[in-house]
């Protein structure tokens, strides 16, 4: 009898086999691909080159920006950086973090074509799981597993550690420049932009924020009892009050704001995925935009 995390990943081929495949055509890599290891030789700089392979010391010396070239590998190894905090099991549609989990299970069974290796880390601030990447239908089913296993809801003082999870994406992925997918929310302690920023610096880095609608605008649903989910602490709202839907909707402005603002010193472009998004559209799009991104 088939499993729920080998239901998840047939009905996932069966969809992105009619919808992505032939978008995948013609190329032994997909859309993303990282840049090779094996550096090959200089040449001056143009305004098409990707500032992040100049070579500063043979520019000063030269006095003409130069940058590096690479062999590229013909295998890429791709990482999945999930959070999976409290914060993400809220929303409609089981959650952001079944959100998460779809979309991880899908991007893996895209990369994983042509021998691609898949790995993934998955963060909570009490504990973390580190998946080793390897090829294979079998390594997918794998991330499927643990990314749909039934997770225990830890109460903190603390809301979730970004920072830790992206230090730890580092850490991990030192030896070997890889393609990571990082999957978040982004609600959580600042000082996430500068890891992050790390991260893209080494890496092709894919940032893809989660979001509830209701996290976005507040529903008027009259009297609720609102609880944090990363604290447990709990208050009665009443909805409908429009003063406190004005500074609500203040907050969130700021929130957004500030967090833009962390997106572009990091020096990325998140893709925002909602929870009551058909995320076939969303894969669909995700590669149509990275595709276009490297023409």
């Amino acid at each position: 009898m088939a499993t729920a995390p080998d239901r998840l990943l047939r009905r996932l081929e069966w969809k992105l086999g009619r919808r992505l495949d032939g978008r995948l055509q013609g190329a032994y890599r997909t859309v993303w691909h990282g840049a090779g290891i094996d550096f090959t030789d200089l040449r001056t700089y143009t305004p098409e080159d990707d500032v992040r392979h100049i070579d500063w010391n043979v520019t000063a010396r030269l006095d003409e920006p130069h940058v590096r070239q690479y062999t590229e590998d013909r295998e890429m190894t791709a990482w999945f950086v999930i959070d999976r905090s409290a914060s993400m099991k809220f929303g409609g549609n089981s959650g952001k973090e079944s959100v998460a989990a779809e979309l991880a299970i899908g991007l893996a069974r895209l990369v994983n074509q042509g021998g691609n290796r898949v790995g993934a880390i998955l963060f909570d601030n009490r504990e973390s799981k580190i998946i080793p990447p390897r090829t294979g239908r079998d390594q997918i089913l794998r991330i499927a597993r643990e990314l749909t296993k039934e997770q225990k809801v830890h109460k903190t003082t603390t809301t979730t550690d970004l920072t830790g999870m992206l230090s730890l994406a580092a850490a991990t992925t030192r030896r070997r420049r890889s393609l990571l997918f990082v999957m978040s929310d982004f609600i959580g302690d600042p000082g996430w932009d500068k890891p992050l920023a790390q991260l893209t610096h080494r890496h092709e880095t894919v940032v893809i924020r989660i979001v509830d609608p209701s996290e976005l605008e507040l529903p008027d649903v009259g009297l609720i009892l609102v609880e944090d989910a990363e604290t447990g602490e709990t208050l009665l709202v009443d909805t409908s009050d429009p003063l406190l839907r004005g500074r609500l909707a203040d907050q969130v402005g700021e929130r957004e704001d500030t967090l833009a603002a962390g997106m572009r010193r990091a020096g990325v472009r998140p893709h925002r995925v909602t929870t009551d998004q058909d995320l076939l559209a969303v894969l669909v799009d995700m590669v149509r935009r990275s595709a276009g991104g490297r023409r």
